[in-house]
């Protein structure tokens, strides 16, 4: 990408209230995410196990957000006080270089705690200096900030999956036996550097090995550095599975799903095009809801397993997928998009009646915090 339009998409948050606006209206969104989740179970579109892994991801983009919010509580207000850069088109959300340096943080934390004060000692000290001096304790705030946001960082380091990192390392849940084989759920995710969002990826997978993948310490490591290796939005589902075929002989892809979460649109904070943009724009909602999230799921499947040779003497079961039949160069079976949206946007959505929205699936946020799913 040219470095003009890395200019133009990105914007710092300098200002103090602008940038804790930017992270309260996520801290709201990331809070309904768990129930739109728990309603696309209820639809049958996931089962319990998927959904309780989709929702340990969605837990730990919660903690991600409350974390950087710790990090920029002072911005504009304290000497030495950073900001926050973020994707304002077709994304919204922070770009990855933010969370590649909380990584970098989380990987020195106790080397940073170690040179900090205590909470409650920096408490004593605030207001010591406000009854003593009589004026706010604005470097001392900072150093709280930056104390609650390493104290986050740690916390996700003991206890896995506090936080969504920019690579989140596969891992594996047993589904089933079934004659011969054995049926494992594998799901990883990144946040995506191509686009600024946070991808998760579901993938289901037959295992005829001798040894079952997660006890096997030959295959699961090559299988984990592999699936890490494919994490790409620039590649299509169709070429990760048949790569993933070809590469592991003994286990058999035969679903694979890519949930891309976001873009966030606000007509405060993103550049929109297209017809969301005319919706918050009309819609005129107050800060808090002024949002719209857009949730996309692509997904592939196996339509059958066929026989096909490998070299003079041996053969390998390979995995033929379900294209769509009017959009088979997309290598997918299906996509559905989701758009998740407080009541004002919607009333606006559904009068404007535009073609380029009429197809989504639609969740509405009630005045109450209930999720309203509609058509």
């Amino acid at each position: 990408m040219p470095e003009t339009s890395l200019t133009v998409d990105h914007q710092e948050l300098y200002d103090g209230p602008t940038a804790r606006r930017y992270f309260a209206k996520f801290e709201r969104i990331t809070g309904h995410l768990l129930r739109v989740a728990g309603e696309v179970e209820a639809e049958g579109q996931l089962t319990r196990t998927e959904a309780r892994i989709l929702g340990r991801y969605l837990t730990a983009l919660t903690g991600t957000f409350r974390a950087l919010s710790y990090k920029y509580l002072m911005t504009g207000r304290s000497e030495g006080s950073a900001s926050l850069t973020f994707d304002r088109h077709e994304s919204g959300f922070p770009v990855a270089q933010e969370l590649m340096m909380m990584a970098l943080d989380a990987a020195q934390v106790q080397k940073h705690l170690g040179g900090m004060a205590s909470i409650a000692e920096l408490k004593d000290r605030m207001v010591r200096q406000i009854l003593r001096d009589l004026t706010v304790p604005v470097q001392l705030q900072f150093a709280l900030a930056q104390r609650l946001y390493y104290e986050a960082l740690a916390l996700a380091v003991d206890q896995a999956g506090g936080i969504f990192w920019p690579k989140n390392d596969p891992d594996v849940q047993f589904i089933r036996d079934l004659p011969g084989r054995r049926h494992f759920l594998l799901h990883w995710a990144v946040y995506d550097k191509q686009v600024n969002l946070p991808v998760v990826y579901l993938m289901d997978v037959e295992d005829s090995g001798k040894k079952p993948l997660p006890r096997d310490d030959r295959r699961w490591p090559m299988v984990q550095a592999h699936l890490m290796a494919q994490s790409a939005m620039g590649l299509k589902l169709l070429t990760i599975a048949q790569g993933f075929d070809k590469d592991f002989s003994g286990l058999h892809p035969k679903r694979l799903r890519r949930i891309t979460l976001g873009p966030m649109y606000s007509h405060d904070f993103t550049l929109q095009s297209g017809p969301i943009s005319q919706v918050l724009s009309d819609a005129k909602a107050a800060d808090g809801d002024d949002w719209a999230l857009v949730w996309t799921v692509e997904d592939l499947l196996s339509e059958r397993e066929e026989e096909v040779k490998e070299g003079w003497f041996s053969s390998a079961e390979r995995q033929v997928f379900k294209l769509d039949a009017f959009a088979p160069d997309s290598g997918l079976s299906r996509i559905d998009r989701m758009v998740i949206l407080p009541e004002r946007p919607y009333q606006v959505l559904a009068e404007l009646n535009q073609p380029g929205l009429r197809d989504l699936r639609k969740f509405v946020v009630g005045a109450s915090g209930q999720i309203l799913p509609a058509r």
